[in-house]
């Protein structure tokens, strides 16, 4: 039986001009991972990133972590099947005044429960794209994006080795869209769990031939254990 480990990437920028980067403390989540992995002895066969910058400045941060002979004769591979939706695409359709970041940033600063506040209206925006009723508003309508997810997935299942251990480094979305995939359950639910991932938290699935199962999903002891007290981030 082999297991693939999807871990959510580092915190990465928000509100800044860049989302796409890492803040320090995505960096430092990234490491302690990497640190859990090697008090743990876990080593890996295949190494996958999304294409995305914070995909693999996370793998980057994660895997220095490990003993450098654990990795000598590791494959790497960049999928970008798994990078996230357009978390700014989705937002802006439903609010467009959100185009302009300096407006998120006065109504993260002027909103009482801001980030309460602001979840509230991602979540709207996310049942909008979701709703299959304004696919034409959206470059990845939902159901693509969902598909090129399960594609990417059946990618790694397609080159897995018998008993491989597999790391795949993406995002929250896709981690949720995949787990909506094995375990059959809405939209909404999907859309809830996306909300709950923790940065750099790892779910593992064991897979064997026609079969895969979770076996865990969103552990992030790396960071109860080994990190400072605000060390949990979800965005």
């Amino acid at each position: 039986m082999g297991q693939i480990f999807l871990v959510r990437h580092g915190q990465a920028s928000f509100g800044t001009a860049n989302y796409d980067q890492l803040s320090e403390l995505g960096v430092e989540q990234a490491r302690l991972l990497g640190e859990w992995f090697a008090n743990r002895g876990q080593q890996f066969n295949r190494i996958i990133t999304g294409g995305m910058k914070r995909h693999r400045q996370t793998a980057d941060a994660c895997l220095n972590a490990l003993p450098k002979s654990w990795l000598s004769e590791t494959d790497w591979h960049t999928d970008a099947g798994f990078n996230e939706y357009d978390h700014d695409e989705v937002l802006i359709r439903h609010r467009p005044s959100f185009a302009d970041p300096i407006a998120v940033k006065d109504f993260l600063a002027q909103t009482d429960n801001a980030n309460r506040a602001f979840q509230k209206i991602f979540q709207e925006a996310m049942t909008r794209w979701m709703s299959g009723e304004h696919d034409e508003d959206y470059n990845e309508p939902w159901p693509v994006f969902r598909s090129r997810c399960i594609a990417a997935f059946e990618r790694v299942l397609e080159n897995a080795g018998q008993s491989q251990n597999i790391i795949v480094f993406t995002s929250g979305g896709t981690i949720a869209t995949l787990c909506q995939h094995l375990l059959q359950f809405p939209d909404r639910q999907m859309a809830e769990l996306n909300w709950s991932l923790v940065n750099s938290a790892v779910t593992k699935l064991f897979y064997q031939p026609g079969k895969v199962t979770l076996s865990t999903l969103n552990n992030y002891a790396h960071l109860e254990w080994l990190g400072e007290k605000d060390a949990v981030t979800y965005r």
